[in-house]
């Protein structure tokens, strides 16, 4: 009964898309959506516990940890169309195995709850989590498992509009005593991010630079002067965008100019061979901004509400603002209202729906 009713809402979103482009004398193109997606969609609360000692030293950092989120599946599932995955480095594997934060819970006599009962930690290969040692508990602990779970979701639903997934390289260093210290997202470390989606993805389900550019040849040319593909062409595929900045960014992009031969999209600044896409979180102070993207071609994404604290303050500003943005992608870690603290917050459109046109 859940797919019939998620495929009437995207049926219906398809004929009133295909009846606004008509009346504009427009075929739909990818950047002409609005969905709603989820903000580190992988992640599991911290066990209440070790959360109640982390609120103990640092109140204000913990309240900003204190989200969870459904698995994969089941969002997509409820028809969000973008997620955030974080991932670490870890050729060798083994590297989290062991972390702090289950150790500081026995310390005060109290059992973890299970984890990593599989033993996928041991395994060679990017990792998934939040937080080293403290916020790392995980729908899915490896990245590999994770573009299966989503590839499994997309093959049996062909025709969903397309999947937006934004990644993080992390490795910066938790600054206290006992933490482990991530690997450095070196050009080879950014080369595994590739390998891993294309070991489970055919070209077929992807929407690349390559695709995109066409007979460009800059990334940012082909989008400001033809456009993005249309809706049509690009239904039931994926598309990966690297969320980083500076030196990690540019190493991505070496020996590839303009993206040729990535899978990725990056959140490179407009003026750019590889400029497309572009990470602007704040749609309150960057409203204009992003605003002056849109209408020039670029896809955005940006955020509802951040830190937990739109969901404590049952406060909607943000979400209107990226909503009035025109922003494609607009995350969120509340399209359904939180279960660890008292709210009603909830991010959707209107008719409880999380994919939409954008008219002009």
């Amino acid at each position: 009964m859940k797919k019939i009713i998620s495929g009437i809402f995207i049926f219906l979103s398809v004929l009133l898309f295909l009846a606004c482009s008509r009346q504009m004398n427009e075929t739909p193109k990818l950047n002409h959506i609005q969905i709603i997606g989820s903000h580190n969609s992988y992640k599991q609360a911290i066990q209440p516990e070790l959360w109640e000692q982390l609120y103990d030293k640092d109140s204000s950092r913990a309240m900003a940890l204190q989200y969870e989120h459904i698995d994969l599946t089941s969002q997509l599932e409820l028809g969000l169309r973008s997620l955030e995955i974080d991932i670490f480095h870890d050729p060798k594997g083994g590297r989290y195995k062991k972390p702090l934060g289950n150790y500081l819970l026995r310390d005060r006599g109290v059992d973890p709850l299970p984890f990593d009962e599989k033993n996928e930690l041991d395994k060679p290969g990017l990792k998934v989590f939040h937080v080293q040692d403290i916020d790392f508990r995980s729908h899915r602990l490896l990245f590999r498992n994770a573009l299966l779970e989503i590839k499994q979701w997309s093959d049996q639903n062909e025709e969903h509009l397309p999947i937006i997934i934004t990644l993080n390289a992390k490795d910066s260093p938790v600054d206290l005593p006992d933490f482990v210290k991530p690997l450095p997202f070196s050009k080879t470390a950014l080369d595994s991010i590739d390998l891993e989606i294309r070991s489970v993805f055919n070209h077929e389900d992807l929407i690349t630079p390559d695709f995109v550019r066409g007979e460009f040849q800059q990334l940012e040319e082909a989008i400001l002067k033809r456009g993005w593909p249309d809706l049509s062409v690009v239904s039931g595929r994926l598309m990966f965008v690297l969320d980083e900045r500076g030196d990690k960014l540019l190493r991505y992009i070496e020996d590839h100019p303009a993206l040729k031969h990535r899978v990725m999209f990056t959140n490179s600044q407009e003026n750019t061979p590889e400029a497309a896409f572009r990470i602007v979180n704040d749609p309150v102070k960057d409203l204009a901004y992003i605003k002056t993207l849109v209408a020039k071609g670029y896809m955005v994404r940006t955020r509802a509400d951040a830190g937990t604290f739109e969901a404590r303050n049952n406060d909607y500003t943000r979400f209107e603002k990226a909503m009035e943005s025109g922003a494609q992608v607009i995350s969120s870690d509340y399209y359904l209202p939180s279960k660890l603290f008292k709210s009603d917050f909830k991010v959707s459109f209107e008719g409880a729906i999380y994919e939409k046109v954008i008219t002009k």
